[in-house]
């Protein structure tokens, strides 16, 4: 067998001299510099994967091969392939040059659409429980990460208040907390959740509320915008919500969706006065 011949040995060398941004550059413009440098990337792994397969005249055969458009499936399943790289771990690329860019690490990829967005959120039960004051040092520690919670928020959705009162009541805003389950950072994620909403570095405060924001929107949909239901959830998980037809009759679950409707529930009386 002939050797490979890689037209691509250094994808790196491509963007040494990536002049880079202000830092003043809007979140529009980063939201579309991310996907440029993802659409980049997936483009290098597709000329990466074809010049792999060269040899063997595609990963389906040349036209010469039994077999009907093989050319055709090739093209296209390397394409699906490339972009299935891209969006999971990837090569390292697209991070290579957002960092560049920015100097900050790249942003998660969430997929869901702009006119998916926004959530009508029922907190009516709210009525039921009592207030709850965090302490002083809890808020101090939360205000270094009122801009991300901003974002997050119109990234899927979910009220800033609801952000912040699942913050306080997972960790306290202590961005290194780790439970005895081993969920960690601010917003508690277990590896399982992270892993599935995009998180590559869990102890990253940004990518951690991102993550946890995503999967309490995604719950939030499920339960059609009831928040009790989706708090109870994103605890004791989807199955045992739907097993108990509503919050499981766990003590720690229980007193969870309280502490949280009692955070939100004293921001709301903060605003009104």
């Amino acid at each position: 067998m002939d050797d490979l011949k890689l037209k691509i040995t250094d994808l790196s060398k491509h963007i040494n001299r990536t002049p880079e941004l202000s830092d003043s550059k809007g979140i529009k413009d980063k939201t579309k510099l991310a996907k440029a440098s993802k659409d980049f990337e997936s483009l290098m792994t597709s000329m990466l994967i074809k010049s792999m397969t060269q040899n063997s005249k595609g990963m389906f055969g040349g036209e010469e091969e039994d077999g009907f458009g093989n050319d055709m499936m090739s093209v296209l399943y390397e394409s699906q392939l490339a972009d299935m790289i891209t969006k999971n771990k990837g090569l390292g690329i697209a991070d290579m040059i957002y960092r560049k860019l920015t100097g900050e690490n790249l942003p998660l990829t969430i997929p869901i659409k702009s006119t998916e967005k926004t959530l009508d959120i029922n907190t009516t039960d709210k009525a039921n429980y009592n207030k709850v004051e965090p302490s002083q040092s809890s808020i101090n520690r939360l205000k270094a990460y009122e801009d991300i919670i901003q974002e997050a928020s119109e990234e899927f959705g979910v009220p800033e208040n609801v952000i912040k009162s699942v913050i306080l009541t997972e960790s306290a805003a202590n961005p290194q907390a780790i439970s005895r389950c081993k969920a960690k950072g601010l917003m508690q994620l277990m590896d399982g959740t992270a892993k599935d909403m995009g998180v590559r570095n869990v102890w990253d405060a940004r990518e951690n509320i991102f993550g946890g924001t995503k999967y309490l929107s995604l719950m939030l949909r499920q339960y059609n915008g009831d928040l009790k239901l989706a708090l109870a959830a994103y605890n004791a998980g989807p199955g045992n919500v739907d097993k108990y037809n509503g919050i499981p009759p766990f003590s720690e679950t229980k007193q969870y969706v309280a502490r949280v409707f009692g955070y939100l529930k004293n921001w709301e009386s903060e605003n009104e006065s």
